[in-house]
């Protein structure tokens, strides 16, 4: 079936970095376009990021542009999110998920707090 595993979240001061990892199972992880979610204590989980399957061209929400770097390794099935200049208002849970599944992992927790 398919599987996501998030992992690499933790707590950070704020301006620091976090690197988010990401392996997938179950399906063709090289035909899919890629993203990241997030979703804050009494939130809607939110978009970040996406990378597409081929070009590997990427997309990102507004409030992460310029900190946030999405990229893939088709050769290891996995799904990175390089979060820098991190805030408080990025604390959430992260999650991977493929585009055109509907299947979601248990995510990762991100705090950002001093």
């Amino acid at each position: 079936q398919v599987q996501f595993v998030e992992s690499g979240g933790g707590l950070v001061q704020p301006g620091g970095s976090l690197r988010l990892s990401c392996v997938a199972s179950g399906f063709t992880f090289s035909d899919y376009a890629m993203s990241w979610y997030r979703q804050a204590p009494e939130g809607e989980r939110e978009l970040v990021a996406v990378i597409t399957s081929v070009s590997e061209s990427t997309n990102y929400a507004d409030s992460v542009q310029g900190r946030f770097t999405i990229s893939r390794d088709n050769a290891r099935n996995t799904v990175y999110l390089q979060m820098n200049s991190l805030k408080p208002e990025d604390t959430a849970v992260y999650y991977c998920h493929a585009i055109g599944w509907n299947d979601w992992g248990q995510g990762t927790q991100v705090t950002v707090s001093s």
